[in-house]
């Protein structure tokens, strides 16, 4: 019997954390195969996927900051109910490309609402649940910028074209959160070159899987 067990990752723009979570979820998987979930937010279902695209479109849209907030909220609620809740009810590994802590640290700290106003909305959506590991992958925000214009595919959203101040908030807050709940959150220097990021996440998975036994 093994105990389910849910991890985040975290991180500011261009820190890296999709490429080292793709990677480790398809090494993960050979040994763990469908007990694995890789999942995102927002998104992870049609509905929060289609909130998704109102939230990140390329050009600036208009957005109320706290409609914002509110529907990054909604989402996540429907990611929950719809994707991660159902796969730790069955005992799985469920991997989410950002969690209730990217709300926190862009709208809270971003947006300058307000971490606890963020985390007060979120209580309702997330019913408690916090996961069991949350990786923060920490760069200065102006090498991650210089990242993303670099190496971007795809689109550049509005989010990544925000202001150098907004994103130096963002990733004050992120520290701040990892300060309080430095039992949960857990750093990796993203400076460093990818394998060594990779290697040094994949540590910190396997040292939480040692509890996963039951």
């Amino acid at each position: 019997m093994t105990k389910p067990l849910f991890i985040t990752f975290e991180g500011p723009e261009g820190a890296g954390k999709t490429s080292v979570l793709n990677q480790l979820v398809a090494e993960f998987q050979q040994t763990l195969g469908d007990d694995l979930i890789s999942t995102r937010e927002p998104g992870g279902n049609p509905i929060s996927e289609a909130i998704r695209a109102i939230l990140q479109p390329e050009e600036d849209n208009g957005m109320d900051d706290r409609t914002e907030a509110l529907l990054y909220t909604a989402a996540r609620r429907q990611h929950l109910v719809e994707t991660v809740l159902p796969a730790l009810k069955a005992g799985k590994v469920v991997i989410s490309d950002r969690y209730v802590d990217s709300s926190l640290a862009y709208q809270g700290g971003g947006r300058g609402l307000g971490v606890d106003h963020i985390w007060q909305i979120n209580q309702f959506a997330i019913d408690g649940l916090l996961p069991d590991l949350t990786i923060y992958f920490d760069l200065p925000s102006e090498l991650g910028l210089a990242r993303v214009k670099a190496n971007r595919q795809g689109k550049i959203d509005r989010l990544d074209k925000e202001s150098l101040a907004f994103h130096q908030k963002v990733r004050e807050t992120y520290l701040e959160l990892q300060v309080k709940f430095s039992d949960r959150i857990k750093i990796v220097d993203a400076t460093q070159s990818l394998d060594n990021v990779v290697d040094a996440t994949r540590q910190l998975i396997l040292e939480r899987m040692k509890y996963r036994e039951v």
